[in-house]
């Protein structure tokens, strides 16, 4: 009788820390939160680095283009709007990268350089 209750602590405990392993995940959909990925700070400060050279440049930005396919390993930085718009969705406006499945993570930054998203 003893090893029922041992075996119900032990599978609530693992219940809760798969929950909160899958809800702080950046794969979950939940908002971006500064501090709770540094994998995903690192590449959103890259993402902003890279958008205040591309704003140096006469380039037309305004159909939210692929910022860089190669932000760092696995990551990809693309321009979109918010909220989104049918010319944020063509193929030509999306990072290759991403849609061919050579990164797998993103960071989505506004015309104006501020973070949409972190996936």
């Amino acid at each position: 009788m003893a090893k029922l209750p041992v075996f119900l602590v032990s599978l609530i405990t693992i219940l809760i820390v798969a929950f909160t392993v899958y809800t702080q995940s950046p794969k979950s959909g939940l908002e971006y939160k500064p501090g709770a990925w540094p994998a995903g700070d690192t590449a959103v400060a890259q993402a902003q680095h890279f958008f205040k050279l591309k704003a140096q440049t006469p380039e037309d930005v305004r159909d939210g283009p692929c910022l860089s396919n190669d932000l760092m390993p696995g990551w990809v930085a693309d321009l979109a709007h918010k909220p989104r718009l049918a010319v944020d969705d063509l193929p030509e406006n999306q990072c290759s990268s991403f849609l061919e499945g050579k990164a797998e993570h993103f960071v989505e930054l506004d015309p104006q350089g501020n973070v949409i998203r972190v996936r």
